[in-house]
């Protein structure tokens, strides 16, 4: 099992900067950022563009893997992030790691003067985006039409550091999106329960986790994938769950998703006065600790 960091982007370089070697120096396998327009209680706050702030995170470190967790189709376009995708591996030497999930209804869905688009209208346009993408960064010139994203030569040369592109952690619950973890992904993420913590109690977490996996399981079965050659990745934050507030909590729940089959842990970065408030030098001690003690 490996653990790593989301880090917001909501601070000044500056300041920024520090937190991303910190990470790095914390010895966490990855560094992810929130691609978004803005974010929930962050709206009126700082927030900082995700490819920029990942290419400048590259300059800034040398073996921590970079990426998003997620990227959508909300304000995105394929040809578009394929070369932003392309250019930031290139920086990173081979560092970056492309999450990408269906988006949801928040501020990104309408800033760009759309309507929110339907459940079943994110869907499809999901089912789009990631083949496109993925066609696009493995391949020098692309030509696709589609309903919603298309691509008409375009030219991807010289392609990414990683062969043979960027790994795709697609999140995903629901069948269509399953599929194309199986089809595309060399790893899928989940963030627990769609519902939310309220509707969740903690000692239900895991078991929606494992029903999770059950359906991911079958998915790849259809499409005649190991679901074992998927890296299982768990978003921590959006559970009733407090796995923050000491380093015995850490263990315990770090536990009981590893005997799930979870390679994968996330963690956010303390942010203080927010809904990721928590003690810097606790958090600290789990990174430097925490996997350790589980045996």
């Amino acid at each position: 099992m490996r653990l790593s960091t989301v880090i917001l982007p909501i601070h000044r370089w500056s300041e920024g900067q520090k937190i991303w070697r910190r990470a790095e120096e914390l010895g966490f396998h990855a560094a992810y950022t929130y691609d978004h327009l803005s974010w929930r209680s962050f709206r009126e706050e700082p927030w900082f563009g995700s490819v920029p702030t990942l290419t400048a995170a590259a300059a800034a470190t040398e073996r921590l893997r970079l990426g998003t967790l997620v990227t959508s189709p909300n304000f995105r376009h394929p040809v578009t992030l394929a070369k932003e995708l392309i250019t930031l591996d290139d920086v990173s030497g081979g560092r970056v790691t492309l999450g990408i999930g269906a988006g949801g209804t928040g501020f990104d869905a309408t800033a760009m003067g759309q309507e929110a688009w339907s459940p079943k209208e994110r869907a499809d346009r999901f089912a789009e985006f990631v083949p496109l993408l993925d066609e696009l960064l493995r391949e020098d010139a692309t030509t696709r039409e589609g309903t919603y994203y298309s691509a008409v030569e375009a030219r991807n040369i010289p392609g990414c550091v990683q062969v043979p592109r960027v790994p795709f952690y697609v999140a995903a619950t629901g069948p269509r999106g399953l599929r194309l973890v199986a089809e595309h992904g060399q790893g899928w993420v989940t963030y627990g329960d769609p519902k939310g913590p309220a509707d969740v109690p903690v000692e239900q977490a895991p078991a929606v986790i494992a029903q999770q996996i059950g359906k991911l399981t079958a998915a790849c079965e259809a499409t005649g994938r190991d679901v074992a050659t998927l890296e299982k990745v768990l978003l921590q934050g959006s559970t009733a769950e407090k796995p923050l507030q000491s380093l015995d909590a850490f263990v315990d729940w770090a536990g009981r998703y590893q005997e799930l089959g979870i390679t994968e842990l996330v963690v956010h970065w303390p942010v203080p006065d927010s809904i990721f408030e928590n003690d810097l030098g606790v958090f600290e001690r789990i990174a430097t600790e925490g996997l350790a003690q589980l045996g």
